[in-house]
């Protein structure tokens, strides 16, 4: 809360943005601006693709889409090498959907998606219990062995078989945990820092309004790099799956 110098008294609430609103009520179910936002950050992912023309000199568009293109084709062939064909399309798409979650939460008056950790919990339960399938399903039981780290002394052994079930059964958490914090705490400041530079007006001069476009920046970056890493952890994790050390 902070007062103008006209004495008006304006309440700064960063949470407000985060406000879940039904726009459609179907009884038990309903349409919300969380699942708006979502269908709108697919729509725009795909059309990213589809209105990309396929020219020799690429377009801006283009030259956009094959880079989004490249990056996780250049990751999944990194982690996942012989297997990055088979789950590219899984990877590109969980890319591209938080990627423009983030960004189109950066809108004014928009909805972040990922700034809800049921949202991010989801997306890293399909991880998680997709990665843990193919592990099954790929070695057998031998998947188990991924607990089981070679050249542990046998005296270590329990400890560290505890310590590797542990971890991996937290990696859902640290999965969405990381993306939501990230998204939640970023806008809450970029909230508060908008609100301040509103106050000031014309007497904080131009210093506010350039930490505000600053802000924006790293904040854009952070959403970017949050999808990059959100992603890459995911091929990890397959990679773990279909790469058991026996």
């Amino acid at each position: 809360m902070a007062t103008t110098e006209g004495g008006e008294v304006k309440i700064i609430d960063p949470i407000h943005q985060f406000v879940i609103n039904n726009i459609i009520d179907l009884g038990p179910l309903s349409f919300t601006n969380s699942a708006l936002w979502a269908v709108i950050a697919v729509v725009c992912a795909a059309l990213l693709f589809i209105l990309a023309p396929a020219n020799l000199i690429p377009t801006r568009l283009q030259s956009i889409a094959e880079s989004l293109y490249e990056v996780v084709d250049n990751m999944t062939h990194e982690v996942l090498h012989e297997n990055a064909r088979t789950y590219f399309p899984f990877v590109l798409t969980l890319f591209l959907f938080i990627l423009f979650a983030n960004v189109l939460g950066l809108i004014p008056y928009s909805f972040t998606v990922t700034s809800h950790i049921i949202v991010t919990l989801a997306l890293a339960l399909v991880v998680f219990i997709g990665a843990t399938i193919i592990g099954f399903i790929r070695n057998g039981f031998g998947y188990l062995r991924l607990f089981v780290p070679s050249g542990v002394p046998a005296l270590l052994l329990p400890i560290v078989v505890l310590i590797e079930i542990v971890s991996y059964f937290i990696r859902p958490l640290s999965l969405s945990i990381r993306l939501f914090a990230n998204m939640m705490a970023g806008h809450m400041m970029l909230k508060v820092m908008a609100g301040f530079v509103v106050m000031l007006g014309v007497a904080g001069g131009w210093l506010p309004l350039i930490a505000m476009v600053g802000l924006t920046g790293l904040e854009l970056l952070v959403a970017v790099l949050q999808a990059y890493v959100f992603a890459l952890l995911t091929c990890m994790y397959l990679s773990d799956a279909m790469h058991v050390d026996h």
